[in-house]
């Protein structure tokens, strides 16, 4: 017995005509808000460029070391845009974005910046009486609406996260035999890593703070805190159960990314480090274990035990909740940073170099200038020459802020100057 496909009947016609119609209806209803926002984004970034960034220019109120590093390629990024939007305008949306996504770099820079510019922003204010009385007059035109400055340096940030959207919208109702698949296919990835950059800069910025939080919090300078790589995990108040059975005391617990520092209060009557922690030990996660001791049921509080190479730490606490939340915490730390260290070995057994013959040499040469030529060849030539004169003026200017400000200090090894100058005892 054969079965022959039977032919569409008139109901499943119907029925595949009104999807592609929806997804047409969807896809022009997007594009349709997406030039209009673009619309109004270019507007606000050609206020932001004549009202503040070629005024001050003219006036001569701030160096232009200090206007570059407020504003960045932000006039850059206004011409791309422009380029931009005449595509959108005109219905070419695959075309337009694949030309934008050759400059996003210009977007790169900005956001690397950004915090720079809120810093040297901030400064300026208090600093010049003069730029002052500017950025207030100059915010109070109607065409800014009552916005800030400091808000109005977020747009191109804003933007890009809104270009994500737009983007997998237009593309999820864009048939695969339409010629602009693929091009929006291939904007939506360069934009969502652009996306993902601004988080993990916004990321790294809070982590930063709550660093410099704790090393504020701990007297004295001798506990370095910021160190390069570490996170702040998470702190709180739990007791330690001293070996010979004498009373729990509570004590202070900061848990970063690599230690697990102990600390107790100052003493209140102390005149200026009244509010501050002594620290008292910092303990190595590298090769710790982690076990619940008791807390699995729902009784009142929980103990939970950690083993060092060198000590072995008791911790309790009253709040069930609390300590279950701890003992998580340090489980998915310290499983963290194992396997970090087992990449790494791995990284390295692979790094070592194969015992190769003569032939093997040769022929990985010529394969390497192969792809070395082939690599050239690829390369786009056609850079607009704003944006790279935009781009050679704000790394110049970071270098710049980077000579006038006094770095950090940050030991190499975080670990080796805790234990050189400070009071805590090093596990």
């Amino acid at each position: 017995m054969s079965f022959s496909p039977s032919p569409l009947s008139p109901m499943s016609g119907r029925s595949i005509q009104e999807q592609r119609e929806r997804w047409e209806r969807k896809r022009s209803r997007t594009a349709r808000e997406m030039i209009q926002s673009e619309q109004r984004y270019c507007q606000q970034l050609e206020l932001v460029v004549t009202y503040f960034v070629e005024i001050l220019k003219a006036k001569g109120t701030l160096r232009q070391d200090i206007r570059e590093s407020i504003f960045s390629s932000i006039k850059s990024i206004h011409l791309i845009n422009q380029t931009l939007l005449a595509h959108l305008e005109m219905g070419r949306f695959g075309i337009g974005f694949e030309e934008f996504c050759t400059h996003l770099q210009l977007y790169n820079t900005y956001i690397d910046n950004i915090q720079t510019a809120k810093k040297v922003l901030m400064v300026q204010v208090k600093k010049s009486k003069a730029f002052r009385r500017f950025k207030k007059l100059q915010e109070s035109r109607p065409e800014f609406s009552q916005q800030k400055l400091e808000d109005l340096l977020e747009l191109p940030l804003q933007r890009i996260q809104q270009y994500k959207h737009f983007l997998r919208d237009l593309t999820e109702n864009t048939g695969p035999d339409n010629p602009e698949f693929q091009q929006l296919s291939k904007a939506v990835k360069a934009i969502s890593e652009v996306a993902q950059r601004i988080q993990d800069n916004a990321r790294s910025h809070e982590n930063h703070l709550q660093l410099r939080r704790v090393q504020k919090q701990l007297k004295g300078r001798k506990t370095r805190i910021l160190t390069p790589g570490r996170w702040y995990i998470r702190e709180g108040w739990l007791k330690t159960v001293p070996p010979k059975g004498t009373e729990a005391k509570p004590k202070m617990f900061y848990l970063f990314s690599d230690i697990l520092l102990q600390a107790k209060p100052c003493s209140p009557m102390h005149p200026t480090n009244g509010d501050k922690f002594t620290c008292q030990r910092v303990y190595p996660l590298k090769e710790c274990t982690v076990d619940k001791v008791f807390g699995h049921t729902k009784s009142q509080g929980g103990l939970i035990s950690l083993t060092f190479a060198r000590a072995k730490l008791l911790l309790m606490s009253d709040d069930q909740v609390d300590i279950n939340d701890w003992y998580r915490s340090l489980c998915l730390t310290i499983g963290q940073l194992k396997s970090r260290n087992t990449v790494v070995h791995r990284r390295d057994e692979l790094c070592r170099t194969p015992i190769r013959s003569d032939a093997d040499d040769q022929s990985s040469t010529e394969s390497q200038n192969t792809r070395g030529t082939k690599r050239a060849m690829m390369l786009d030539d056609e850079v607009r020459e704003e944006s790279s004169r935009s781009l050679s003026s704000t790394e110049e200017s970071s270098r710049s802020a980077t000579k006038r400000r006094k770095p950090d200090q940050t030991p190499a090894d975080g670990r080796s100057q805790e234990s050189s100058g400070s009071s805590c005892v090093i596990l």
